[in-house]
């Protein structure tokens, strides 16, 4: 008798609500209280947002509009990170993919934090700091 191969659920690439707030920002908004298809639900409904309306938003809205210039990313670079070079790519634990605008050199010491910071500067371009070195380079999200 043939095998039947199970049903494989197409892998999805949105991280998902929880991966994307703070777990502070998450516990404040009672989110911890949702079934796991309510939670579904809401991611569903983030990512029709997002691919959407967001950006309508995004330009018409003052407050979000302040919001944005305002805003920090915090997180962590996955490993491998030994610094950058002129053309890194880095990968963040929140799914965010950024890519090194600006040349330079950093050599990362193994075993420190890669907690970075990524912020807009005043001329409006993103700067990655590492926070244990307080290291910087200018980079931009890789869509």
């Amino acid at each position: 008798m043939p095998a039947v191969a199970a049903e494989v659920a197409p892998e999805k690439d949105f991280p998902g609500i929880e991966k994307l707030m703070s777990p502070e920002d998450y516990a404040r908004a009672g989110l911890g209280k949702l079934t796991p298809e309510e939670l579904a639900a809401l991611d569903a409904w983030l990512v029709r947002y997002t691919a959407g309306d967001a950006q309508v938003v995004a330009q018409t809205s003052k407050e979000v509009r302040e919001a944005a210039e305002e805003a920090e990313i915090v997180a962590r670079i996955l490993p491998p990170f030994d610094g950058w070079d002129g053309r890194t790519v880095f990968r963040l634990d929140n799914g965010q993919v950024w890519r090194q605008r600006q040349s330079g050199r950093y050599r990362h010491e193994a075993g420190r934090d890669t907690e970075v910071r990524i912020r807009k500067n005043f001329f409006g371009f993103y700067v990655l700091t590492v926070t244990s070195s307080g290291r910087s380079v200018g980079v931009e999200l890789v869509p």
